[in-house]
């Protein structure tokens, strides 16, 4: 195989700053005069994890069994599970491009902890728990990163109020990252390079009300101002670097899992489901507290949710759960009544919402694994969903699990710049488009099991 695509991945870019800002942005305005760009539709649902696994393995949420970082395990109220890089068991680009005796540069592509074994180099992303952590495919390339750069940074904390923390440690990931991407791509041999930096998802998270004038929190004049864009031209910047080690006949793509905007709040549904006769506690909490902590009285309960910027709704079914008390012939009625009155739900002034409630066995053409009863968008995901209870209000200003600006959008973006075909212009497209595209530019077949198809004019 001689042909080489690199994967330049932004967690969370959004269209507003890529597209509408380029003329601060000289590399990404470049690459973008030079090739096919345009929007690019997320998953259902649009976050980190499942998204970057769905663009890599041209399957749905659905197919995949994957629908966020957490899941219930089977039908109990205590037991869940977390994602990881063996959650996915769908073949991936790399798993194909290696097939072809091809090899793949992997760094920070999440889900990649644990590091799976992959016909090429990788170093996990950020749900590693630690750099004390065996983090590199093959084991020894972990000495070998430490040994010039330090132990690998893999995120930087957030949602905290330490803002100028969360800079500092941003920008020190994001540097140590392209220092090791450059260091790489130059002593590897490979024919995919791909990386994620999710720096650019921490920075929106923490600094987004500074940056957008419309913001409900926003702040005129604020020193954090200009952060988000400073951090994007950094990136910039260091994206241009990083392509001084590639020749005129490498392929390249930019893309975002999904995309960003404002938070106006969060909306607490389990409060809500309480004040709609679904759930029942057997005593109110005194202070804020996650629902695993409380003791719900199940024999009085309905259905209950997880907040995120998503709300996931479990009905509570005779003979499924263990204290269930829908009847199953009841099932679709009690979940469509439930669904009707999610999307009646208004905001805090009484104005009206664009919410959106998912059915995953209908929205899927496969539900796997360990769905919801119910996705919830409130208002278009500008209103993220609040789990715990005890607030006084079932509006909140801010996240209930810490200081967050931003929410995620359903577009990202996409950037294609492909020498052998000298496609030009716009088009916007699907996730599920970006693994067929990849197989594609690497001239290799596109399977059949792959739902999108390779980005055309």
């Amino acid at each position: 195989m001689k042909k080489k695509l690199l994967i330049m991945g932004l967690d969370c870019a959004p269209p507003e700053i890529v597209f509408d800002r380029r003329a601060e942005l000289p590399v990404l305005r470049g690459l973008l005069e030079r090739g096919m760009w345009g929007t690019m539709r997320s998953s259902d649902p649009p976050i980190t994890i499942p998204a970057w696994m769905v663009m890599c393995t041209g399957r749905d949420p659905g197919s995949l069994g994957v629908y966020g970082f957490r899941h219930r395990t089977d039908y109990s109220y205590d037991k869940m599970w977390i994602a990881t890089s063996q959650s996915i068991k769908a073949p991936k680009i790399w798993d194909y491009i290696g097939q072809a005796g091809g090899l793949s540069c992997l760094v920070s592509v999440p889900p990649t902890y644990p590091p799976p074994r992959v016909p090429g180099w990788l170093v996990s992303c950020f749900i590693t728990p630690g750099a004390d952590k065996d983090y590199t495919y093959p084991p020894e390339l972990k000495e070998e990163i430490e040994s010039r750069f330090g132990p690998y940074i893999f995120d930087a904390v957030f949602r905290t109020e330490d803002r100028g923390e969360i800079l500092k440690k941003t920008y020190e990931m994001t540097d140590q990252r392209f220092r090791v991407m450059n260091h790489l791509l130059r002593t590897k041999p490979w024919n995919l390079f791909m990386f994620v930096e999710i720096g650019v998802d921490r920075m929106q998270h923490t600094f987004w009300k500074f940056h957008d004038a419309g913001h409900p929190l926003h702040e005129p004049g604020h020193p954090y101002g200009t952060a988000i864009m400073d951090y994007y031209r950094h990136v910039d910047r260091k994206l241009g670097e990083l392509l001084e080690g590639t020749d005129g006949e490498t392929a390249l793509l930019v893309v975002s899992d999904h995309g960003a905007k404002m938070m106006k709040g969060a909306f607490c549904i389990n409060e809500w489901l309480i004040d709609e006769g679904y759930l029942a506690l057997k005593e109110r909490p005194a202070k804020v507290t996650s629902i695993e902590k409380l003791a719900v009285d199940w024999p009085r309960t309905k259905a209950w949710g997880w907040g995120g910027y998503y709300a996931r709704i479990f009905l509570n079914v005779e003979g499924r759960e263990p204290g269930g008390i829908v009847k199953p012939q009841d099932y679709e009625r009690e979940r469509d009544a439930l669904a009707e009155k999610l999307r009646a739900v208004r905001g805090p002034r009484g104005e009206a919402w664009r919410t959106r409630v998912i059915k995953p066995q209908e929205h899927y053409p496969e539900a796997r694994g360990d769905y919801p009863d119910l996705m919830v968008y409130f208002d278009d995901l500008f209103w993220r969903s609040a789990g715990t209870l005890g607030w006084k209000s079932r509006y909140l200003q801010e996240n209930d699990t810490g200081p967050d600006d931003a929410v995620h959008a359903q577009e990202g973006i996409y950037i294609l710049v492909d020498p052998a075909t000298g496609l030009k212009g716009r088009k916007d497209i699907d996730i599920l488009d970006v693994a067929p595209t990849v197989l594609r530019t690497m001239g290799l077949d596109v399977p059949a099991e792959m739902r999108g198809k390779p980005i055309r004019p």
